[in-house]
């Protein structure tokens, strides 16, 4: 590959891959407060989904006493829909805060300064990181990789739910559609056929729109991750061009800083169209890796686990909650 990026690196890593003479710590228990959005689902068995040993997960709250840590998320404290525990913490429970929604739609923070030890986020510097989804190196590259001589019938497409005319995306596109069609879907335009996904829908498509609802370090979610998925470029709006470099390679997406109006990257994305020896120039990572969509919320959950059973003895407080997920 021409293009160098520098990835931010989970961690630990997600599999583990155990030794003949490893001393593995013991088998800890992590209870869930609340499931996120009081939306129920089961909880992963961790060594069977992701190789990760030793995690007992329960959403029983009578397990509390003897819980090695908790993880609590954020929505469901700040709305008030649950409290958070009040009987006296057990020495050296740790308390997770979770949380993946960006500063711009996490309120009430001040509330909770002094109360957690674990952050876990979409953000690099997190106690616990896991992004919406990360690049995977090929063992072998190979020129012929999934999505990289791609034959597609339609330019852009954008899904989109959220709509607010406040928003810069909302703006952007106002701009946009000046100068290229944008087939719009979801509850802000046509509604995804009943038999499809956002990926199986994009994948009619040479670009997509994966454009960030606010714009915050690190906060580069599923728009962007299912447009990969799908094969075709995604182009960005959302923190700055260097920030995603941490994360792909810099011909992996476009982003729309790059031209100094929306009228250029239209003329841009056209060209493309017409050029597929210039298009190569953003399928060419392809080669070398493949992209893994993070599993909501099984992947959260047995990753925290595994944070807290190798750092048992570590019992922080954090106090600058606000301050940190804020910068």
């Amino acid at each position: 590959m021409d293009s160098m990026f520098t990835c931010a690196i989970l961690k630990e890593p997600l599999m583990v891959t155990k030794t003949p003479f490893t001393v593995e710590p013991r088998d800890v228990t992590l209870l869930l407060w609340t499931h996120p959005f009081g939306r129920y689902r089961r909880l992963p068995d961790c060594e069977a989904r992701f190789g990760i040993r030793g995690c007992v997960l329960t959403d029983d709250r009578r397990m509390y006493p003897g819980a090695d840590a908790i993880i609590i998320h954020h929505r469901e404290i700040v709305t008030n829909a649950t409290a958070l525990p009040s009987d006296p913490r057990p020495r050296g429970q740790k308390w997770i805060w979770m949380n993946f929604e960006s500063p711009s739609h996490t309120r009430g923070l001040r509330r909770f300064e002094g109360l957690f030890n674990l952050t876990m986020t979409y953000r690099a510097d997190s106690d616990i990181f896991l992004p919406y989804g990360y690049l995977v190196t090929r063992l072998h590259p190979h020129a012929n990789a999934p999505h990289t001589r791609p034959r597609r019938p339609h330019l852009l497409a954008w899904v989109i739910s959220n709509w607010s005319e406040s928003q810069a995306r909302v703006t952007y596109y106002h701009r946009l559609v000046n100068y290229v069609d944008v087939d719009v879907f979801g509850r802000a335009g046509v509604p995804l056929p009943e038999d499809s996904t956002v990926v199986r829908t994009v994948r009619r498509y040479l670009f997509y729109l994966a454009l960030e609802n606010s714009q915050h370090t690190d906060y580069i979610t599923e728009k962007l991750w299912n447009s990969l998925l799908a094969g075709a470029v995604p182009v960005v709006l959302g923190p700055p061009r260097e920030n995603y470099e941490r994360f792909l390679p810099h011909d992996a997406f476009i982003h729309v800083d790059d031209f100094p109006s929306p009228r250029l990257l239209a003329q841009y994305l056209m060209l493309l169209r017409r050029s597929p020896a210039l298009l190569q120039r953003h399928l060419a990572w392809r080669r070398s890796y493949s992209v893994h969509l993070t599993a909501f919320w099984a992947e959260h959950y047995c990753t925290a686990c595994r944070v807290v059973r190798n750092h048992r003895l570590s019992t922080d407080t954090i106090t600058n909650l606000q301050r940190w997920f804020e910068s």
